[in-house]
């Protein structure tokens, strides 16, 4: 399985971004999910005091917030930061903390969008885990995005594939998340995560039985590679 492990260009493009082209203006977004290993052991090797950003929406696993504190200590990551919703807010919209029932998208605006807003305010982009091996909603995924306020969202892993995911686990001997072993292969909030089921796709156990498939942070306008400055290059 290591002959599928090349993670040369994936690299680059994180060196480009974190020690260049963003330096100190860029932060990881990280859910510490299935997959987020990999993601926080390559930043960890370029700079391990890179910002995290964790978004602590009151309703994870239990296992989740272990598995953070795991990852933060093993790869001696020095500013992870849990951001939390507005208690202002909770109190107004989620007193009884039910809305996840009533108004999904309402409840992640509080939880997550709001949130990350305000802690990505003074940073000119930002990283993510996002794959297009995990939703057919993710299947044009591209390297380098934008948003609407300007701010780049850099995918480093966008074109990885599960063989390629599986081999840099097995590489670095690296912790998994432990739901995995029962069966999650996507986790958020406790009370919105399921497993999936058999031939369904990864994130298929967010948000089960609901028309919804996003939690709202990703809302990016597409950027081909091309767009990326001529002075760095990669593969896909």
């Amino acid at each position: 399985m290591l002959d599928t492990l090349d993670s040369s260009a994936t690299e680059t493009l994180l060196h480009d971004a974190i020690g260049s082209r963003f330096k100190g203006k860029i932060a990881l977004v990280s859910s510490f999910g299935t997959e987020s290993a990999i993601l926080l052991h390559m930043v960890a090797r370029i700079d391990p005091a890179l910002p995290i950003i964790f978004l602590d929406t009151g309703m994870l696993f239990a296992e989740t917030l272990a598995y953070r504190d795991e990852l933060t200590a093993l790869l001696g990551l020095t500013d992870v930061r849990a951001i939390r919703p507005s208690g202002a807010q909770i109190a107004a919209y989620d007193p009884d903390g039910r809305l996840w029932q009533k108004d999904p998208d309402l409840c992640c605006a509080i939880r997550k969008t709001n949130p990350l807003d305000d802690a990505l305010d003074g940073f000119e982009a930002w990283i993510t885990g996002r794959k297009r091996s995990q939703s057919a909603t993710r299947a044009n995924l591209q390297h380098i995005e934008t948003g609407a306020d300007g701010r780049i969202t850099v995918n480093p892993l966008a074109f990885w594939s599960d063989d390629q995911l599986e081999a840099y686990f097995e590489a670095y001997d690296l912790p998994r998340h432990p739901l995995e072993a029962e069966g999650y292969t996507s986790i958020g909030c406790a009370v919105c995560t399921a497993k999936p089921l058999p031939g369904q796709d990864k994130r298929s156990g967010r948000w089960a039985g609901k028309a919804k498939i996003e939690c709202g942070i990703h809302m990016p306008r597409a950027m081909s590679n091309a767009d990326w400055p001529e002075d760095l290059t990669f593969e896909v």
